[in-house]
């Protein structure tokens, strides 16, 4: 998938179709309640990037977000302004070339249909489909990147890859901490549960993230909760950004920064290219990126065992002297010569 070209035009004419306003929230943009089988990663074999006409240098790029009732917000900013953004600037600043996009919906592994996935699309096909997925459901533990990470790993075939060694882009969105040092891992019971697939064994996240980045470049963004910020920078550090939900407004210009910096743009060029409200919230997001720093994970942070105290010796006690007992035979005489 991945043919034609997005005009901004289209979104406005989808927009107002739908009635879709600044206003707007998650409930009126997303009023499908039932989940499209279309979407679900059980009858999805692979999702395909390819090269066309219209797109001979595809470039995947996949934005994957929490959409459990706490991150309604964040679905909703998406919708109306953050995945039409991010588009028209893929292709009016280029960070990367023909660039194909694709949306996945997340919750958690045990909700049903905890991972939802569209098409990889270059046109208004991508906000369509994004408006048919069920978001504002559930809750989670962890952000559960997990599960996208699997789906980009086993279910995409990817063009820029396969024909030409480059790498898409995969940006998981979301307020939860990182799982990594509390033993996430995607079971192999889940595995089935979620993408039908056999497997004969669980995977741990690190190994999970490792099979992703064969083919990705993947960020993760802390919405709303920046005390997350520290489990992620411990597992993925270099690749996560923070950006407030009082910014979300500023997702986009977000994305496509840390693009940018990824194939070569110095930050302070990515910061200055931005409007004067964006510019603060770039150079916060984009203060923690770097892409150079290799990924190692040591295992779950040391539990540090308590410093022993010093034990004071117990002080000598003074020894009382008893008083010497009689013996009965002189006791004996002493009363009887009394």
């Amino acid at each position: 998938m991945g043919y034609g070209s997005y005009k901004a035009s289209d979104w406005t004419k989808l927009k107002n179709s739908r009635g879709i306003s600044s206003s707007s929230g998650a409930g009126e943009i997303f009023s499908n309640n039932q989940f499209k089988e279309k979407y679900d990663p059980r009858f999805i074999s692979v999702r395909e990037s390819r090269d066309s006409e219209d797109s001979p240098n595809s470039t995947p790029v996949i934005l994957a977000f929490d959409v459990t009732g706490s991150m309604g917000y964040l679905a909703a900013e998406i919708a109306k302004n953050s995945l039409n953004k991010t588009a028209l600037e893929l292709y009016e600043k280029r960070p990367v070339s023909d660039p194909h996009l694709m949306c996945a919906a997340i919750t958690s592994p045990d909700a049903q249909s905890g991972l939802q996935v569209t098409q990889f699309e270059a046109d208004i096909r991508i906000v369509e489909q994004l408006l048919e997925l069920k978001v504002g459901f559930g809750g989670n533990l962890y952000s559960f990147d997990s599960m996208v990470w699997y789906f980009a790993a086993e279910h995409t075939s990817i063009d820029c890859y396969e024909k030409r060694g480059k790498k898409g882009f995969l940006f998981t969105i979301g307020d939860e901490v990182c799982g990594v040092d509390r033993g996430e891992r995607l079971t192999a019971r889940e595995i089935k549960e979620v993408y039908n697939d056999d497997v004969d064994h669980d995977f741990s996240l690190a190994e999970l993230y490792r099979m992703a980045s064969e083919k990705y470049e993947i960020f993760h963004i802390v919405a709303k909760r920046e005390s997350s910020m520290k489990t992620w920078e411990r597992f993925i550090s270099g690749r996560v950004a923070y950006v407030s939900e009082a910014n979300a407004q500023y997702l986009s210009e977000v994305i496509t920064s840390i693009m940018q910096i990824t194939n070569g743009m110095n930050k302070s060029d990515a910061v200055a290219q931005w409007s004067e409200d964006a510019r603060p919230v770039v150079q916060t997001a984009v203060s923690t990126i770097d892409p150079s720093k290799p990924f190692i994970y040591s295992g779950p942070k040391p539990v540090e065992a308590p410093k022993p105290q010093p034990v004071e010796a117990p002080k000598p006690q003074p020894v009382q002297a008893q008083p010497k007992k009689e013996s009965k035979l002189k006791a004996f005489l002493s009363k009887l010569f009394e």
